[in-house]
């Protein structure tokens, strides 16, 4: 008898017959995930340290979350937002908490928060002028997969084949307060921003560059707009990454873990931009979708209640000591960079050779900006978990010039 399509092995031949060819997967068919752990259908376990690439805050199966999904589940699924949603409003409520905000937006991912973002910005810009539409963001940054978000993502290899691009936008380089001068002016409606940029390899901007940005902001009149998509919701050991500096934005466009795993974005706003948006002007039919906010909202409770920001800070601090001494043994390891538990090696050859390399050792990492290993781990990492990763590295490093 033929397998049905159900038993079939999934294969990475199988999926390229099936799939478009956009994802470089791993060799691993996941049965399914407890704690900081991966399961493969071969029985061995993957200690996860990219966490559905920052997405799984709170690791699998987290008690908290099931239960707040399991009982809005039963209550209604999608509704549209036509309708006033409790869920929605008590993860509003806590969010403007949270940052002293003033509004929100709900979407359904990291990228949609940054169209939105976009259509924001120009639309409060076109209250004080006309030819007031330019948007920048900087280089090294990554914005997300879609129209205007591939515009903002200073990377020519996301631009190929796709031009022309977005009209009204460009680039300043990271960290180049010369060049931040010579791009802004009085046609700039926003410059967006990663405090920490993820995909860039771990690198927060500069002082005196946030203290530029903020004099022209004065100046010019224009929006910061903080992505906080992969640094933000407590990775970093704060709420928000941009908490680690002096300057505040205005918008802040946030994802990943603030679903507790499903897809949801937001859109938060300070009183600069409340009135922008009228009835009509900007929608979504799954945005803020309400078993997605519940578990939201569990998320947020779940890190209060286990203090886990405050672990990141901790666990993060000395995930980046044993690291750099692992840099002292291994000449390969160039720089380690550290903001909680979001962390990049930069090595002197390309991060992707690492991969399957320590995925033999039963541990998945990621690979950006060429050559850095991005460390993305659940809140919920143990001490024992961080030293398991170090001392597979370490063997990795040194088994690399036998």
């Amino acid at each position: 008898m033929n397998e049905t399509l159900a038993e079939q092995p999934l294969t990475l031949e199988r999926e390229s017959e099936l799939f478009f060819h956009t994802y470089a997967r791993l060799p691993i068919e996941i049965s399914h995930g407890e704690g900081n752990y991966l399961f493969a259908k071969d029985g061995r376990q993957y200690l996860d340290m990219i966490a559905g690439i920052g997405v799984n805050a709170l690791g699998y199966g987290n008690e908290r979350v099931l239960q707040a999904i399991t009982e809005q589940a039963k209550k209604v699924i999608h509704t549209s937002n036509l309708f006033m949603l409790e869920p929605q409003f008590k993860l509003a409520e806590k969010l403007l908490a949270l940052t002293g905000f003033s509004k929100v937006f709900f979407c359904n991912s990291g990228a949609e928060a940054n169209e939105g973002a976009m259509k924001l910005a120009r639309k409060w810009a076109s209250s004080i002028s006309a030819n007031k539409k330019e948007l920048l963001s900087l280089t090294n940054g990554f914005h997300g997969r879609t129209y205007g978000a591939v515009t903002l993502t200073a990377k020519a290899k996301y631009h190929e084949g796709f031009e022309p691009l977005l009209p009204e936008t460009g680039y300043i380089t990271f960290n180049d307060v010369h060049d931040l001068e010579k791009k802004v002016s009085d046609k700039t409606a926003a410059v967006f921003v990663e405090y920490v940029q993820g995909e860039g390899g771990i690198c927060g901007l500069s002082e005196p560059f946030l203290k530029k940005l903020d004099e022209l902001r004065t100046k010019h009149e224009f929006l910061i707009v903080a992505d906080e998509v992969q640094a933000g919701v407590g990775r970093t050991g704060k709420f928000f990454s941009y908490e680690h500096f002096a300057i505040l934005p205005d918008v802040i466009c946030a994802a990943k873990p603030i679903g507790g795993g499903l897809p949801l974005g937001a859109i938060i706003g300070n009183a600069r931009v409340a009135d922008a948006f009228s009835k009509g002007i900007h929608g979504t039919t799954f945005g803020g979708n309400p078993v997605a906010c519940a578990a939201g909202l569990a998320l947020i409770e779940e890190l209060e209640a286990r203090n886990l920001m405050q672990h990141a800070t901790e666990l993060g601090a000395q995930f980046k000591v044993e690291l750099l001494k692992l840099s002292r043994k291994h000449i390969q390891m160039r720089a380690v960079r550290q903001y909680g538990l979001m962390i990049g090696i930069s090595m002197s050859r390309d991060a992707s050779y690492y991969v399957p390399k320590m995925l033999e050792k039963g541990i998945i990492i990621n690979a950006t900006n060429t050559n850095v290993i991005r460390l993305l781990p659940p809140l919920t990492l143990t001490e024992s978990e961080m030293r398991r990763c170090v001392e597979a590295f370490d063997e990795v490093f040194r088994c690399e010039w036998v």
